[in-house]
């Protein structure tokens, strides 16, 4: 029963990663169960077993998605040898690694998709409430040695961090970035004025 269960797993997740492959080359719209069953060299009812349809697919491709970059992240937030500065540092180095990669294109994909599709859009939202919930505690901790930003409280400033970057990912992925517009550029000298504010703080 555990090597059925094993081999369901990999399956499965050969599977996500062919969808994954398929939606980077081709879009949403052109997203097909049977281009994805090719790509993973796996009969099509092995998708209708596993995910129930196209749809049931594209939900736990984002899931899948989501869960590897957010566990990723929460790693590296949790950290207790970096200082925030170098978590902003390593924030932006993962953008530029996930745009290389496609990951960024296929969420941005699922995230447009959800704009039409409900039950895409719910899980989106969920998501992306925990890429929220894991910035609302970094505020909260880095507040402890940085002090308060303003009168702004965590969950709002933790808005605007989560907004800036994947506003970020749609002005790159639009091209914006050669037309004058330095996305990645700001993004990394909102780092430096954090370790100058580090600085500052150590010096008192």
């Amino acid at each position: 029963m555990l090597v059925k269960s094993k081999k369901s797993e990999q399956a499965r997740t050969a599977l996500l990663e062919a969808a994954r492959a398929v939606l980077r080359s081709k879009g949403y719209s052109g997203l097909s169960t049977r281009d994805v069953a090719v790509a993973a060299k796996m009969p099509l009812s092995q998708i209708h077993y596993h995910f129930g349809s196209k749809e049931g697919l594209v939900l736990a491709l984002f899931d899948y998605l989501n869960e590897q970059l957010l566990g990723r992240q929460a790693e590296m937030f949790g950290n207790p040898d970096l200082r925030l500065s170098e978590q902003w540092k390593l924030a932006c180095d993962y953008l530029d690694e996930d745009l290389a990669s496609g990951y960024v294109i296929v969420l941005q994909e699922l995230w447009v998709a959800g704009y039409a599709n409900p039950e895409i859009a719910a899980v989106v939202r969920r998501g992306i409430l925990g890429w929220q919930e894991l910035l609302t505690r970094l505020v909260i901790k880095s507040r402890a040695g940085l002090g308060p930003l303003g009168s702004l409280p965590a969950p709002q400033i933790s808005a605007l961090i989560g907004a800036a970057f994947i506003g970020g990912e749609a002005y790159i992925l639009l091209g914006l970035e050669s037309k004058a517009v330095p996305v990645r550029k700001a993004l990394r000298a909102v780092g430096d004025l954090i370790a100058a504010l580090e600085q500052t703080q150590t010096m008192r």
